[in-house]
């Protein structure tokens, strides 16, 4: 990647808001084993907005609670650390997109697309057996996987823009023509965003690499990659790229199916996209 390309990048994902202080320690507490869970809720009970945000989620009709949870401290009960960890990223991820954008990037679409593919990672890595720890760092890498498109919709809108009707026009995959008009691709503004965010290598790396098709030992890439295309071949939402691409033998290897017989096994994941849908509508 050309030096100049990569120092304008920089400077664009320098303009991007960082998550809140709060997300981030959510983040950094969750992931240490060490860490109390009065310690995280102290966390989010200093953050109101976020607090207001995350019990609306967890009284939202998907959870289905028999009884109105209206602290943090019984939210944890309810539903656990891992949960609101994720939720609380979300409703973060969701407050740094603005709704118009001269790329005409449908953010809506983009969401119900980022939320399914995170949620479809976690069920994925909880399919074969990963840590409670491990299947919410794939939830994570699955909501954030796009999120340099964010930064080209915000900041190079009319560059994303010929690139995503290329690519939707001759049906190539977006992150090929990205670099086309762009000479860079949402993965790699991925990366830079998720090391501004201070993420874990594995997450940085899940990100950088979801479309990287050769074998790789990190698990939640794979997750990412398994569960992007199946978010895509069930089309809930749309982040811009029309391709779905078959699972490759490390993938296959990975989950013991291909991605049509994978997706048979799941069942009906349209629950999920009510799950996605009722974060969009906070």
């Amino acid at each position: 990647m050309p030096n100049s390309k990569n120092e304008k990048l920089i400077v664009l994902v320098e303009k991007m808001p960082a998550f809140p202080k709060s997300v981030q320690q959510i983040v950094q507490l969750t992931s240490d084993i060490n860490a109390s869970a009065k310690d995280i809720v102290r966390v989010i009970e200093c953050d109101p907005i976020m607090t207001v945000k995350i019990l609306k989620a967890i009284n939202s009709s998907f959870y289905g609670l028999p009884q109105k949870i209206t602290s943090v401290q019984r939210a944890v009960v309810h539903i656990g650390l891992n949960t609101i960890k994720n939720i609380a990223l979300g409703v973060a991820a969701m407050g740094m997109l603005s709704a118009n954008n001269k790329a005409n990037f449908n953010t809506s679409n983009f969401l119900l697309h980022s939320l399914t593919t995170a949620a479809i990672s976690k069920l994925l890595a909880e399919r074969i057996g990963l840590s409670s720890t491990e299947c919410g760092d794939c939830f994570v890498a699955g909501l954030l996987h796009d999120f340099g498109k964010v930064v080209f919709a915000e900041f190079m809108p009319d560059e994303f823009k010929l690139a995503l009707e290329k690519s939707q026009e001759q049906q190539l995959p977006l992150h090929q023509t990205e670099l086309e008009f762009i000479g860079l691709n949402h993965s790699q503004a991925g990366k830079i965003l998720a090391e501004k965010w201070e993420l874990s290598d594995p997450l940085i790396d899940a990100i950088a690499h979801h479309h990287d098709l050769t074998h790789s030992q990190n698990v939640l890439r794979d997750c990412v990659f398994a569960a992007n295309q199946i978010s895509k071949h069930m089309q809930f939402g749309n982040g811009g790229n029309p391709m779905i691409e078959a699972f490759p033998e490390s993938i296959v290897t990975r989950f013991g199916s291909t991605l049509f017989a994978l997706c048979d096994a799941l069942g009906d994941l349209e629950s999920i996209k009510i799950e996605a849908q009722s974060f969009i509508n906070l």
